[in-house]
């Protein structure tokens, strides 16, 4: 008998329906409104179903066992901020567990429940959903056999008229402009919920705004996989009213003018459901990972998910689906007692298994993308010594630190010119931390050089055709074309012309530039870099030497 705690909700309801539809197993609909609990569980053919009133954050273990329940699953929700209340009840009945569990804390948490799961050789999974349980299936499929894993961005973008409950409101306004702790380019940032606003590509999809999302997987992934760089989940609404509408509604909750907008939750619901015939019912996820296969060559996978016809808020039941199916067939593999994130638990074959009856498709996409500088320099790529190429060679995020000198010029032009491109100011010796992170689809890296007072970021990207040696770096409205060429000892960079915006500057009015790379007798990667303004004289100049940094770092004010 399955316990489906928040049974007649946006996601029970569609639990309930993959375990008529699947199995023949016999379900218990169950939550605060048994009304509505027993209108799903007439839905059961051959009397498999009946509704009872249980509320998950005050059951206890008896009466659990005066349902007669044999597996408990909890998708009331919201779980952010909440305790493990019925976990707790299960494993002291004894009864397996498991729940759809998406918050961050919650997750964080549940191994507390260990011990006593343990003792009670009892089985208990938190996050039996799109995260982290598919995520990291689909992660893991991916990686198979691979030598480093560096990036990883994960993505859901359900279509419009998919269906949305009090709970969902409540658990995306939980986290919209709090500050989420996120891992990027090797440091540990604080970035704003509902931030980091981009457009992401699903294939089969198209392209969506999206936006940072507090998720386990912004713990879990990083704790997997030493040599992660960067782990960012994001979703998306498909109407972009309704994305941008969150942006802006979550600036009070950033400029610390309200302490959330989670008591805006019921009016946030009417507004989108007054746009629910706008938009469509397709939806979509992603899983994209960058790092180096079992040869060492840099690659690029992405799982990819579409669900049409409005299936698409049936995905996060079939991790719990597939996970129900294993703990009830007694010829599976036993899944070993205790309390965990469902993570490496369920093959992604098992998940997607789960697919099978619904308008939903699956794709994994494999290539073999050639890092930026690797593109600009051909074949002369290969001159360069390794500590040169390995700073340039990777599509994951990469961070490097080491030591660096900084001369600036003189006079209130010079500090004026470098205020405006937020360069260092004068150091005579100290820490520096260089991060790249390469943009595949745009064909471009962002690099940021973080000196102890300051740092300052540009974006690159290819002024010409493969092997044609031209770089253009652009610094805010402004771009300097440069002339990159290789050679045994490292490589060389000279300005060739300076832009503002479209419009290139005439060449008395062009900075002109001295950089340099090259590897010293430690074996350290060397920079350094000269940069001169036409009439004024020196403008900066910074060098120094930097090593792969493997050790990730907290961000500074």
């Amino acid at each position: 008998m399955i316990l489906v705690v928040g049974g007649a909700g946006a996601f029970g309801a569609r639990l309930v329906a993959g375990l008529a539809a699947t199995t023949d197993l016999r379900v218990i609909v169950a939550g605060r409104d048994v009304a509505k609990a027993e209108v799903v569980a007439r839905t059961l053919p051959d009397g498999r179903g009946r509704a009872a009133r249980l509320d998950a954050t005050e059951a206890d273990a008896a009466q659990l066992r005066a349902l007669g329940a044999t597996v408990v699953v909890d998708a009331a929700g919201p779980f952010q901020g909440g305790a493990p209340v019925l976990a707790r009840a299960a494993i002291e009945a004894g009864l397996p567990y498991l729940d759809l569990a998406d918050g961050r804390d919650f997750v964080a948490a549940f191994p507390r429940l260990d011990a006593a799961a343990q003792g009670k050789g009892v089985v208990a999974l938190t996050g039996a959903s799109s995260t982290p349980a598919l995520s990291n299936a689909a992660l893991d499929a991916l990686t198979a056999g691979w030598r480093t894993v560096e990036t990883v961005r994960v993505a859901i973008v359900p279509g419009n008229r998919a269906p949305r409950g009090l709970s969902v409101m409540r658990a995306i306004l939980s986290y919209a402009g709090q500050p989420v702790r996120v891992l990027r380019a090797g440091t540990w940032q604080n970035r704003p919920g509902w931030g980091l606003l981009g457009r992401i590509a699903v294939p089969g999809l198209g392209r969506r705004f999206a936006s940072l999302c507090e998720t386990p997987d912004l713990d879990i992934l990083p704790a997997r996989f030493p040599a992660l760089r960067t782990a960012l989940f994001r979703a998306g609404l498909e109407l972009p009213l309704l994305h941008l509408g969150l942006s802006l509604a979550s600036l009070p909750v950033r400029w610390r003018l309200l302490p959330s907008l989670v008591p805006l939750a019921r009016p946030f619901l009417a507004i989108a459901g007054w746009l629910d015939r706008f938009g469509s019912d397709r939806g979509g996820m992603s899983v994209e990972v960058l790092g180096t296969d079992a040869t060492g060559r840099p690659v690029r996978a992405v799982w990819s998910l579409v669900a049409e016809a409005g299936d698409g808020p049936y995905v996060p039941t079939l991790p719990a689906l597939a996970a129900i199916r294993r703990l009830t067939d007694p010829s599976a593999a036993a899944i070993p007692p205790g309390a965990r994130p469902c993570v490496g638990v369920l093959p992604l074959a098992a998940i997607e298994a789960e697919m099978a009856r619904l308008s939903i498709r699956t794709r994994c996409d494999t290539d073999h993308p050639v890092p930026l500088f690797e593109r600009v320099l051909g074949d002369g790529f290969a001159r360069m010594p390794d500590a040169v190429r390995l700073l340039h060679g990777a599509v994951g995020d990469g961070a490097f630190c080491g030591r660096a000198a900084v001369v600036r010029g003189r006079g209130p032009l010079v500090a004026l010119v470098a205020g405006l491109f937020r360069l260092p100011p004068a150091l005579e010796d100290g820490p520096i931390r260089v991060t790249m992170e390469p943009d595949l689809d745009a064909g471009s890296e962002r690099w940021t050089r973080h000196f102890p007072s300051r740092r300052f970021s540009s974006r690159m990207r290819r002024a010409g055709p493969d092997g044609s040696g031209r770089v253009r770096e652009r610094f805010g409205p402004f771009a300097m074309d440069l002339a990159v060429r290789a050679h045994a000892d490292g490589l060389d960079m000279a300005v060739t012309g300076w832009r503002l915006g479209p419009l290139s500057l005439p060449r008395f009015l062009r900075p002109t530039t001295q950089a340099s790379e090259r590897v010293d007798a430690q074996g350290r990667f060397r920079f350094d870099v000269a940069l001169f303004l036409p009439f004024l004289g020196l403008l900066v100049h910074y060098r120094g030497w930097l090593v792969r940094c493997d050790e990730r770092e907290e961000e500074t004010p």
